[in-house]
């Protein structure tokens, strides 16, 4: 339970600085997304199982607590953790590369991912407009953050695995 709790802090002040802070200084709307971060960081160093249970409980946070169309969050973080599961066992966890370009994928994907979907539901936009419009700034933040999450998240697992 203790170890819950604290994963459980680790995630909600990843929010909390996601929501309040870093969004002030968002870049034509685009701001980091920690909590894609964290689920494709957790899905490396957990696993898949634990990777999509991640990606499901963090997009289920931030749907829950955004607004926005419930289940568009929860199912492109369940899609990071699971890729990101399934390439922990071929790779080395503690590499600095590999988090970074992961990272960078995982908001490629994210973004178009949701912009098939918002195209679905019958909203129109120029996708190549709003890509470069907001794409970009989107990924470039992901690539400055994606190296500290992965250490943050590396470190309490750290701490959650000695006190068991």
């Amino acid at each position: 339970m203790k170890n819950f709790l604290k994963w459980a802090g680790t995630v909600l002040g990843l929010y909390v600085l996601q929501s309040s802070l870093l969004a002030r200084l968002a870049f034509h709307g685009a701001s980091v997304d920690f909590l894609l971060l964290f689920a494709v960081s957790f899905g490396f160093i957990r696993g898949m199982r634990l990777g999509v249970l991640t990606g499901f409980l963090v997009g289920l946070l931030q749907d829950l607590l955004t607004g926005t169309f419930f289940g568009m969050n929860i199912f492109t973080k369940m899609i990071a953790g699971a890729i990101a599961g399934l390439l922990s066992d071929r790779v080395f966890k503690e590499q600095m590369f590999l988090p970074v370009v992961s990272s960078v994928v995982a908001a490629l994907a994210s973004y178009f991912l949701l912009a098939v979907l918002m195209l679905l539901l019958g909203y129109r936009f120029n996708l190549a407009v709003n890509a470069g419009y907001t794409l970009v700034p989107f990924v470039v933040c992901q690539l400055v953050f994606s190296y500290p999450v992965h250490v943050l998240t590396r470190r309490v697992n750290e701490w959650t695995r000695e006190k068991q």
